[in-house]
């Protein structure tokens, strides 16, 4: 059974028509990613099925009493208290429960009571542990921990919150109340790679259905089943995650332009008919041809050669207005030809970066690294080698250091210790994540101009227009441009430079995904050198040769050859070779002795790891045999006290056995 279902739904605002004829249902398990260009109204498709707006036409029908939770961009409390008073409020119910098992073990303790008591206290207890009354705390902890949150932040006031940190709060909130359906608009905006990869698996086993809207197309990689394609006006569904829907797209569309062009050659076969019997002896057949040719050409203009191939002609005609004078032959044939294969294709970037000289073949070396500030080590870098047409990707949490790395390279910021040397010939082309080289008091006409004073205002115009700014957007100040348009504007600089190095500091910050795409493309054809620092992983997985990560934990730079793919199957490898080396440790009992202190505390760690597991294993089979006990409680009130005791004491020392491993994992 669909959890909602939208029939026909369309959003107006005043006379334009945002989308129109808009369907599809959400079925339990269901993980749909809405896609499609910043404006084409997912936001506002996502607050329509939530609720909180009106479509213009159409009908939504939602499951009774379906639960649905909605993650806006900028999420806000209607809430005092901390973070973890945020997450705790979410177990009210339970915690109601916990006191009314406690007042019923009270009334066990009196005769008169005690078997009225003892009635309700079996099936609520089971209830409660089923619910997970006996582990909410250590799921909030998960939860919080997972989306980035330290112990420290746990009980931080929600009024002293970033934006950011607000937004995290508020997923954690949601992912924790457990609703039949989730309603996340950008989810991934305000979190690490880290927090983003253990979202990821998070709702890979989440029960319920998912409605995402992201420009992470990694992400909608690793999580969706289905994809939803908002443009022109209409959507279409798509099988599978991100990358199926492309790959499905691209057929689709070549299917139609095959189906439009065999449909085409039919019609014109038919003027040719038409015209050599016009005026012969199979004039009732020509006239007729022409009758139906006409209709059909008048109905593709109006609706589009796969509708009118796709349907009866009953259901065509009631939604064209067909003229009641047929066509004469040579109108027939100029009205066939003029047929175009509808292009979908987005309003887009135009971008091209232009090539300057080759750079020599070493790009960037260091040597004996240290990266940060005066009295503040942000991280020691090994001894690393960038080579002409490499593309490095550096990544890390924020404020690990990527951009001081950067500002480093570019020697805007001396190192701490060591040295990195540029190669010979170099073009640098810098992309600032802030966009600090754009004058705020400056139009976009006269940004464009430092770049290129000899332009006339009309070709700086006509430049500007293949970043999507049209009409008097030209005119407009800096200070007034949105993230997305600061970005766009950055790279129409970038690209008037002849560089043969690019460093981008987030490029693809509030990009939709269709300039996403076209940004890819171009640097991939890019002949040049590229040192990019971003959270977007599927750009890193399209071009990167190399993974430099910062470990804040550490101080350290790592450096990996190969894709992020690559990276993270062989971190997952060592993942599991490390945790089968462990557990063939404990069962022979015997690990090497050796005079290293790290190296002895290190197989202290994993000792007491396994250690811990063990002992949770066989804590959590003690716990569910005294849970069976008191599903079903003795008539003794004292042994149930006895019972509900002893629980109580495991559940606490369990609660401490798994602080001690998270602590020991980290």
């Amino acid at each position: 059974m669909s959890l909602i279902t939208a029939n026909n739904l369309s959003k107006s605002f005043g006379p334009m028509d945002l989308f129109s004829g808009v369907s599809f249902a959400i079925p339990k398990g269901s993980r749909l990613a809405l896609v499609g260009p910043n404006g084409c109204g997912k936001t506002t498709l996502l607050r329509i099925l939530v609720g909180l707006d009106e479509p213009s036409g159409g009908k939504i029908s939602r499951a009774k009493a379906v639960r649905i939770g909605y993650l806006p961009q900028e999420a806000e409390f209607e809430m005092d208290g901390t973070v973890w008073d945020a997450c705790f409020a979410v177990f009210t119910d339970l915690i109601a429960r916990q006191g009314e098992l406690e007042k019923l073990e009270a009334e066990m303790s009196a005769p008169e009571t005690r078997d009225q008591a003892l009635d309700r206290y079996g099936p609520l207890q089971h209830e409660f542990e089923r619910r997970g009354g006996y582990t909410f705390h250590t799921r909030i902890k998960q939860v919080l921990t997972g989306l980035g949150f330290s112990s420290e932040d746990f009980h931080m006031p929600l009024d002293h919150l970033s934006g950011g940190q607000r937004t995290r709060a508020f997923l954690a909130r949601l992912l924790l109340s457990e609703p039949d359906l989730l309603m996340l608009d950008e989810p991934t905006n305000h979190l690490d790679i880290a927090a983003v990869e253990w979202l990821e698996g998070y709702l890979s086993q989440w029960d319920g259905a998912v409605v995402i809207v992201s420009h992470d197309r990694y992400f909608l990689d690793r999580v969706a089943n289905g994809i939803l394609e908002m443009a022109f006006g209409a959507t279409e569904h798509y099988s599978g995650n991100y990358s199926a829907y492309l790959h499905t797209r691209e057929e689709r569309w070549e299917h139609r332009r095959e189906t439009f062009e065999a449909e085409k050659e039919k019609l014109l076969k038919d003027v040719e008919y038409i015209k050599k019997n016009i005026s012969g002896q199979n004039v009732s057949q020509a006239k007729g041809k022409l009758r139906r040719l006409s209709r059909i050409v008048q109905a593709i203009e109006q609706v589009g050669m796969e509708a009118v191939v796709n349907q009866k002609w009953i259901e065509t005609s009631e939604n064209v207005t067909i003229g009641t004078s047929p066509f004469g032959p040579e109108e027939a044939e100029r009205r066939v030809r003029s047929l175009r294969v509808p292009v979908r294709t987005l309003p887009h970037l135009r971008l091209n970066l232009r090539p300057a000289a080759r750079s020599g073949e070493l790009v960037l070396r260091t040597s004996d690294l240290r990266v940060g500030y005066p009295g503040r080590l942000l991280f020691a870098a090994p001894d690393i080698v960038l080579r002409r047409g490499d593309c490095a990707a550096l990544i890390g949490p924020n404020g690990a250091g990527k951009t001081t790395f950067l500002k480093t390279v570019l020697g805007q910021l001396e190192p701490l210790e060591g040295e990195v040397k540029l190669g010979a010939s170099l073009k640098i082309g810098y992309f600032a994540q802030a966009h600090e080289g754009l004058n705020p008091e400056n139009t976009l006409v006269q940004e464009i101009d430092l770049v290129m004073p000899h332009w006339l205002p009309g070709q700086i115009r006509e430049y500007l227009g293949k970043y999507l700014f049209s009409g008097d957007d030209a005119f407009k100040k800096v200070a007034v441009l949105s993230g997305g348009e600061r970005g766009r504007l950055a790279l129409a600089k970038l690209a008037l430079q002849d560089t043969n190095l690019l460093l981008l500091d987030e490029p693809t910050n509030h990009l939709d995904i269709p300039s996403q795409e076209v940004l890819e493309a171009v640097l991939d054809d890019y002949g040049g050198t590229i040192l990019l620092v971003t959270h977007d992983r599927y750009l890193i997985d399209a071009l990167g040769t190399q993974i430099w990560e910062i470990e804040p934990d550490e101080s350290q730079l790592t450096f990996f050859e190969g894709t992020y793919s690559q990276r993270r199957e062989e971190r997952e490898r060592l993942a599991a070779l490390r945790t089968a080396v462990v557990t063939q440790t404990v069962k022979q009992r015997a690990v090497r002795r050796s005079v290293d202190p790290a190296a002895k505390e290190e197989r202290r760690r994993i000792a007491r790891l396994q250690e811990l597991e063990n002992k949770i294993a066989a804590q959590e089979v003690q716990m569910a045999e005294l849970g069976r006990k008191l599903e079903n409680p003795p008539k003794d009130t004292a042994l149930v006290r006895k019972l509900g005791n002893q629980y109580a004491a495991l559940q606490a020392e369990m609660d401490g056995w798994l602080a001690e491993w998270e602590q020991l994992q980290k």
